[in-house]
């Protein structure tokens, strides 16, 4: 279980490098864009927040449960991502609240933005979540420091 939470997957330096400007890019545009301004603007949210997801047992969830939920996936998942601290599962909980957001809240919408509400935005940043979750943070991470058991044994 420890070497799924921390395991940064590659080592190599130039695709850890590649990795350490999505991840960065990819969680602070989440954080600062989307986690932030929904915890700051709690109440006004929660005004118009009409949405649980679909799924049991989530449909059971209470509207402020659901907001918080879409909350704590954009602000703690995103920052969890930023520092590479384990990456992966808070890549599939992004991920998920963007799936959450592209096919049930922007369900009926269109897939590309022309203008108005579209699936677009939710699926972009789906893309880099889903590629996290393959790949791992790379060795600029601090999953890279916590060492796993296969690389206790390698020594």
């Amino acid at each position: 279980m420890k070497r799924f939470f921390f395991d940064c997957g590659t080592r190599d330096p130039l695709a850890s490098t590649g990795l350490l400007v999505m991840r960065v890019g990819f969680g602070l545009m989440m954080l600062l864009g989307h986690g932030l301004p929904k915890l700051q603007n709690y109440q006004t949210f929660l005004e118009k927040w009409t949405i649980a997801p679909a799924i049991w047992p989530l449909s059971k969830m209470s509207m402020p449960m659901s907001l918080m939920s879409a909350i704590g996936a954009e602000l703690f998942a995103s920052g969890l991502i930023v520092l590479g601290l384990m990456t992966r599962p808070a890549a599939f909980v992004l991920g998920f609240a963007m799936c959450v957001a592209a096919f049930q809240v922007h369900g009926a919408d269109p897939v590309f933005s022309m203008g108005g509400p579209s699936k677009e935005m939710a699926v972009l940043y789906l893309l880099p979540a889903f590629i996290l979750i393959i790949t791992g943070a790379g060795q600029f991470s601090l999953d890279a420091v916590i060492p796993t058991d296969r690389r206790k044994r390698r020594r």
